[in-house]
């Protein structure tokens, strides 16, 4: 296969409902789209990746702005001078050795290997999800929820996507909204609703006298709820609690996982491909995650029906046995720029088509699109 182009989209999608986490609030969402089209013996595709940054650097260190430019000015240029210097056959697998002299930017580079991904498996005619490893056609959803203004107000959301046939309920907490919140839900719905609660690295280590308190409420497991970068402070956290702990922010590769894994610092990992790099990085967690006996789910990142058909292919490896936040695209989109993914006895089907199996409609394109840039 040889890139003939790529090509950077940005879309602006209004959410249906504001999304508030201990990081701020959300009333739309900005993504960014890596389209890379490709022939292989003369046949033509277009492959398609996104790219989960926000548009400030609040969850990770990227953001919208510099990873269009960081795709634009380095990440694809490099990986077309390195296919144009030895005649290279490009496949996915090749994406992150020719990219490594660049530090970090997983997501930008996350985002580019998908598109070269999709683009391979479409020409092979092999789904993503066969691809990965996949042994389930449709996967349980979970639905995050964001910070309310008022206990009321989050009860009703959460009874609402009960109502709809979500199987799993995350709350987001933060510090002074957090044990009286979970105890409500747990009131008003009762002990079999599985739930679990991610503070988004809003904690200290010297506030687990208060997270002992969720403790009592029975909780899948509590995500990050320190610093990214405090792996021996969740391990010393994690013998406090009873609560399962679970990282997200910091699992940033294969490597990370280990020594989380080896510290003790995580019984469960939130696996979101962007954050890792990609869908392969991504797997190889899988993989290391269930040989050390470690639950997986996957999160979100309020992906288009681009991400999350991709999501949804990855939440079907055997190792993936807490239900994900892969939820219908009306969870946050009236109008997605795919088809849409629907709740299904409160499962998300696995698409089977060649690649992530979705394209962006055109006219959903055109409405929400901001700019095209073409590189290369």
């Amino acid at each position: 296969m040889r890139i003939d182009e790529v090509w950077l989209h940005t879309v602006r999608l209004p959410l249906v409902s504001p999304f508030t986490t201990s990081f701020g609030t959300q009333t739309d969402r900005v993504a960014l789209l890596v389209e890379v089209r490709a022939t292989d013996h003369g046949d033509q595709t277009s492959g398609w990746g996104e790219c989960v940054v926000s548009e400030i650097p609040d969850y990770s260190s990227e953001w919208l702005a510099g990873s269009r430019l960081m795709l634009r000015d380095h990440l694809v240029p490099l990986l077309l001078a390195r296919q144009a210097a030895g005649g290279l056959r490009l496949t996915a697998e090749r994406v992150a050795p020719a990219l490594a002299e660049v530090r970090g930017h997983r997501m930008s580079k996350a985002a580019l290997e998908t598109a070269v991904l999709d683009a391979e498996l479409r020409l092979a005619g092999v789904s993503l999800a066969d691809h990965l490893g996949s042994v389930v056609d449709r996967v349980p959803s979970g639905v995050s929820v964001g910070i309310q203004d008022s206990t009321e107000r989050l009860l009703a959301v959460v009874e609402d996507y009960l109502d709809q046939g979500y199987v799993r309920i995350k709350l987001k907490i933060k510090p002074g909204v957090d044990v009286e919140l979970v105890a409500a839900v747990r009131e008003r719905f009762g002990p079999d609703v599985p739930l679990q609660v991610d503070a988004n690295a809003a904690y200290r280590l010297l506030d687990a006298p208060r997270l002992r308190r969720l403790d009592e409420h029975d909780l899948l497991l509590i995500e990050q709820p320190l610093g990214e970068e405090d792996l021996r402070q969740h391990a010393l956290l994690a013998r406090q609690l009873r609560t399962p702990m679970c990282l997200d922010e910091s699992v940033i590769s294969a490597d990370a996982a280990a020594d989380a894994i080896a510290l003790g610092a995580a019984a469960v990992i939130n696996i979101k491909p962007g954050r890792v790099g990609g869908y392969l990085e991504a797997r190889r967690i899988h993989d290391l995650a269930r040989a050390h006996g470690v639950a997986v789910w996957c999160g979100g990142m309020l992906e288009t029906g681009i991400g999350r058909a991709a999501n949804v292919a990855l939440a079907a490896l055997p190792g993936f046995t807490l239900p994900g936040d892969v939820s219908a695209s009306d969870r946050f989109y009236r109008t997605d720029i795919t088809r849409p993914f629907v709740l299904e006895d409160g499962c998300i089907r696995v698409p089977d088509g060649p690649g992530i199996g979705v394209d962006p409609i055109p006219e959903a394109m055109a409405e929400f699109g901001v700019e095209s840039i073409k590189v290369g």
